[in-house]
C-alpha cells in the first residue's frame, strides 16, 4: 500500500455500505500518489492495517520468553589493556612532573620565551570569548559572571597549552619547584625559570588585548562587563588578594597535575576543565589571567590607574601563585611521593 506524506489531499465522502472515501486531486508535497481520481480507502481495511501492525509488533515481543531477561551490553576494556591504563599513578605523575622541571631548566631562554608568550595568548583569548560572551548576552552582573565561569573553560585554554608546548608561570612554579626539592634543579633555574616565564605571559596577553581594542571586539556589553572587573579586582585590601591568589593557583596547579596524569586527550579534557571552573566561578585570583583584563579594561576606559594595577591586584596575586605552587602542592606532593616523604619515613625507622 502506498502513503503519501506532508500534504495530504481533500478527501470526500463517496458514500457505500462502508463509508468509503475517495481521495481528490494530486499530493502537493513530499512522495505522495500523484494525481488520482478514485482511491477507496474504507474504514474497515484503516481497521485491518492497524490491527495487523500491532500483531506484527507482539510478535516480535513475544519472541522472547517471559521469563527470559534479553541480552545486556557488557562493557569491556580493549584486550591486553585495563582501565587503568586510562591514567598513570600519582607517584608516576610526580615522577613526570620532575623530569619536566630538568627539561624546562635545560630549555634555552629564547624557547622559554616564545612557549610562555605563546601560554599568555592562550588564556588572552580564553578571557575574551568569556567577556564576549558574558557581557552581550547577559545585562546583570551576576549574569555575566555566570556565563564567564562557564565560558572560560570552553576554550580549555590550559589544555591548549600543555597539548603544544606552552607555559604558564603558574604552572611552572609548582613543577620548577618540584624539581628543586628533588635536587635536580637548583634555586637559580628556577628563578630563571619563572622570570622568563613570567615576562613571556605578560607580552602573550599584552598582545591579544592590543589586537582585541585595536579590532573593536570589546565594545557595548563585552566593555562593561571587563570595566566592571577591573574595578572590582583593584577594590581589595593587599591580603585578602594574596590569599585568593594562593586559593587559585592551589587549583591551577591540582589542573596541571590530572592533565599530567591522564594519558588520552579526554581525560586531559576534564582534569582541566573542572579546577578552572572552581577557581572562576568562586571568583579567585590567577595572576597571568589579570596580565589580559587588567591592561584590557585600562585600554576600555576603566577608572583606574597603573600603580592601582600592580599594588592592588598584580604584585599580591602574583605573590600568593607562586606560594600556591611552590608551598602548598609543591612541598605535599613531594612529602607523599618524593624526597621529603622519604626522609621523614628514614627517621621514624628504628
Amino acid at each position: 500500500m502506498s502513503l503519501a506524506f506532508a500534504s495530504l489531499p481533500a478527501v470526500q465522502p463517496a458514500g457505500g455500505a462502508h463509508g468509503d472515501f475517495v481521495v481528490n486531486g494530486p499530493a502537493k508535497h513530499g512522495f505522495g500518489l500523484g494525481k488520482v481520481n478514485a482511491f477507496p480507502v474504507t474504514l474497515a481495511s484503516t481497521v485491518a492495517m492497524f490491527a495487523a501492525l500491532s500483531g506484527r509488533g507482539r510478535a516480535k515481543r513475544s519472541r522472547l520468553p517471559r521469563n527470559e531477561s534479553r541480552p545486556t551490553t557488557v562493557v569491556t576494556s580493549p584486550p591486553g589493556k585495563s582501565y587503568k591504563d586510562l591514567t598513570s599513578s600519582p607517584a608516576e605523575t610526580y615522577k613526570t612532573l620532575v623530569q619536566a622541571s630538568i627539561e624546562l631548566k635545560s630549555q634555552s631562554w629564547q624557547k622559554t620565551l616564545v612557549a610562555s608568550m605563546m601560554g599568555g595568548a592562550y588564556v588572552g583569548m580564553a578571557c575574551l570569548l568569556s567577556f564576549v560572551l558574558g557581557g552581550n548576552m547577559f545585562s546583570q552582573h551576576m549574569a555575566q559572571m555566570v556565563a564567564f565561569a562557564a565560558a572560560f573553560p570552553c576554550k580549555l585554554n590550559l589544555l591548549l597549552i600543555l597539548q603544544s608546548g606552552g607555559q604558564l608561570f603558574s604552572g611552572n612554579s609548582a613543577t620548577m619547584a618540584m624539581g628543586v626539592l628533588e635536587k635536580k634543579v637548583t634555586i637559580k633555574d628556577l628563578v630563571r625559570n619563572w622570570s622568563i616565564t613570567y615576562a613571556g605571559n605578560m607580552l602573550g596577553c599584552l598582545l591579544v588585548g592590543l589586537a582585541a581594542n585595536y579590532s573593536g571586539i570589546l565594545t557595548g556589553g563585552a566593555m562593561n562587563m571587563i570595566v566592571t572587573n577591573v574595578v572590582k579586582k583593584c577594590s581589595g585590601a593587599f591580603g585578602p588578594t594574596l590569599v585568593k591568589g594562593v586559593m587559585c593557583n592551589w587549583l591551577i596547579c591540582l589542573a596541571v597535575w590530572l592533565c599530567t596524569m591522564a594519558k588520552g586527550l579526554g581525560g586531559k579534557m576534564i582534569g582541566a576543565w573542572f579546577p578552572i571552573s572552581m577557581f572562576v566561578a568562586i571568583g579567585f585570583e590567577h595572576s597571568v589571567t589579570n596580565m589580559f583584563i587588567l591592561p584590557a579594561g585600562l585600554l576600555a576606559g576603566a577608572p583606574v590607574s597603573i600603580f592601582d594595577m600592580l599594588l592592588k591586584n598584580l604584585i599580591p596575586v602574583t605573590i600568593g601563585n607562586a606560594i600556591a605552587g611552590a608551598l602548598v602542592v609543591a612541598v605535599s606532593m613531594s612529602f607523599s611521593f618524593g624526597r621529603l616523604g622519604k626522609q621523614k619515613t628514614q627517621q621514624l625507622s628504628p
